[in-house]
């Protein structure tokens, strides 16, 4: 996508994918969609489960490295998650950045706990606008 980013960026991620909005401000913007990898997808190997487990680690920081280039060059970035126990994507993608790119980690100015299975994309646009909305004065 070739699209511009604006200051005010929305991140919607769940354990299946990551939805990036370049700008808050457009009602009609369309988010850039990242499908994150799944176990169901990759086979086990034969008699070495490290093999396996370095290949998922590789495929999830391949996952986040995408959603990372997409975000980079914004100024705040406003996460939406579902919230929901040890797989919370919303989470792991906070500590990713916090190790691996603290400069990208800064610019996350909220984090929205929400049902994202039950939201479409104009819904998620609308409540990250409106949050941006209601914090601007805090950010």
């Amino acid at each position: 996508m070739t699209e511009e980013r604006g200051e005010y960026v929305a991140v919607a991620i769940t354990r299946e994918e990551a939805k990036v909005w370049a700008s808050t401000d457009v009602a009609s913007a369309l988010p850039e969609r990242f499908v994150a990898p799944t176990d169901w997808r990759r086979h086990r190997h034969p008699g070495s489960p490290d093999l396996f487990e370095r290949e998922a680690e590789h495929d999830t920081n391949v996952f986040f490295e995408s959603v990372t280039r997409a975000v980079a060059p914004s100024t705040h970035i406003l996460l939406v998650g579902h919230g929901r126990g040890k797989a919370n994507a919303m989470l792991r993608l906070i500590q990713y950045w916090e190790r691996k790119h603290p400069e990208v980690a800064h610019k996350v100015v909220g984090a929205v706990d929400s049902n994202l299975e039950a939201l479409s994309d104009n819904e998620v646009l609308a409540l990250a606008h409106e949050w941006y909305e209601t914090n601007r004065d805090f950010i």
